[in-house]
């Protein structure tokens, strides 16, 4: 694993769909926000994909940005190569990383290589080329072609040498061959502390933890939604789900917390459409249990809108955003508090009280206590059950003085982060 993973225990990730980020959707309508996010205290920028879209078999006005037509270029819509080796450099000014998406197991219709390495492709009976996922805009690559690996590998240090990249999250990791991910970390680390995340759930793909740094929690998006479908409510499948993330971890990856991402909002709503009032309860949890939290660009508004994703529907950014400090403090805290500083994480069950989920991160005498109400009923006078938790705690989003041994009160969907 690359020397990154060490500083994922503090790091965040943040998705920027670029199309839509900006009334222009372009570099220049992005960039203005660099010094806001930096301030926001995130740590790792994600584009979506910068390649060229194919014009054959375009979807919507602009098509997908996962129908690649030019591994090595850039995407016109989007501004020039210049434009954005300038945010690269301005990013990693303010202390952040930038990774882009790489989209390996397939190409648009009329990729550059359908006309010049047509040999890189897969075929079917009928001799014609083809996607095996029922996608009608891509078609797949072959990865038992060699020369095809290497020209993968080519193009993914073009962006590294020419744009001055920190790494890539890998589009549907799990259909391209473990051993090509392999040979490209081989091939493109050294030299480089590259940051390698993969679309994939580890518990569905363990093998590809060989080579990830991190990795989607796709079970946990599912299982925290069914958690509120009606006759549910119980909060043992969320810890035991937890301590399977936990056992998986061993091999030194880092799980990827997330409530919403471009697939997610676009397709199957936003997370207030899927999640309601827990939405912010589990936006702390992804923030602060051990992982990388994963932000889509615009939650810090907050976006309650699906996004549009084959064409133009720029956000409606205010300013300042109205989560803007809350994730500030949130990311803040994992930051620079000691208790970050170590792996250890500890469920404390809560008795007959079903929608409570608290835990504690811990590090030596430095901890933080995390209450959340998974449910619209409030809470009163919530006694915890472990005494050694009681005494002086501040609270991170009131500032005031809290001791849980007097009984702590949460509204419905309310939370508390406290610090000492």
């Amino acid at each position: 694993m690359s020397t990154v993973y060490q500083r994922l225990a503090r790091s965040s990730v943040y998705e920027v769909n670029l199309r839509q980020y900006s009334r222009g959707g372009d570099f220049k309508g992005f960039r203005p926000h660099l010094p806001r996010l930096a301030a926001m205290g995130v740590d790792i920028l994600w584009f979506m994909p910068l390649t060229p879209i194919s014009v054959v078999g375009r979807k919507g006005t602009l098509g997908s940005y996962y129908a690649c037509s030019d591994y090595r270029s850039v995407n016109p819509e989007f501004g020039t190569m210049d434009e954005f080796r300038e945010i690269v450099w301005e990013a990693q000014g303010l202390g952040m990383k930038v990774i882009i998406d790489w989209v390996a197991n397939h190409t648009g219709l009329d990729h550059l290589w359908t006309c010049e390495h047509p040999d890189f492709y897969k075929r079917n009976a009928e001799g014609a080329f083809f996607d095996a996922n029922g996608w009608d805009d891509v078609i797949d690559l072959d990865y038992s072609n060699p020369r095809l690996r290497h020209e993968m590998r080519d193009c993914m240090r073009h962006w590294l040498e020419t744009a001055g990249i920190d790494g890539f999250r890998c589009d549907m990791a799990m259909l391209t061959p473990l051993d090509f991910w392999r040979e490209a970390r081989g091939a493109l680390d050294p030299g480089h502390d590259l940051f390698w995340l993969a679309e994939l759930d580890p518990l569905d793909h363990p093998e590809y933890m060989q080579v990830f740094d991190a990795a989607y929690t796709w079970r946990w998006m599912r299982a925290a939604q069914d958690f509120l479908a009606p006759g549910a409510g119980a909060l043992a499948p969320l810890f035991s789900l937890l301590e399977h993330y936990r056992a998986r971890s061993l091999w030194r990856y880092r799980p990827a917390w997330f409530t919403s991402n471009h697939d997610e909002n676009s397709w199957n709503g936003t997370e207030y459409e899927k999640y309601g009032g827990m939405a912010l309860p589990l936006a702390i949890f992804s923030c602060l249990w051990p992982g990388v939290p994963l932000i889509y660009g615009g939650q810090e508004i907050p976006n309650r809108k699906r996004l549009a994703f084959f064409g133009r529907d720029p956000l409606a950014w205010i300013d300042p955003p109205a989560l803007h400090d809350f994730y500030r403090r949130l990311l803040t805290l994992r930051k620079e508090h000691p208790a970050f500083g170590s792996e250890l994480v500890e469920t404390v069950r809560m008795g007959g009280e079903k929608s409570i989920f608290c835990f504690q991160r811990r590090n030596a005498d430095h901890r933080v206590l995390v209450m959340l109400n998974f449910s619209e009923t409030a809470v009163t006078d919530l006694r915890l059950p472990d005494t050694g938790l009681y005494g002086s705690w501040t609270d991170l989003f009131t500032g005031r003085t809290e001791d849980p041994g007097a009984g702590v009160s949460l509204p419905g969907w309310g939370y508390a982060v406290l610090m000492r």
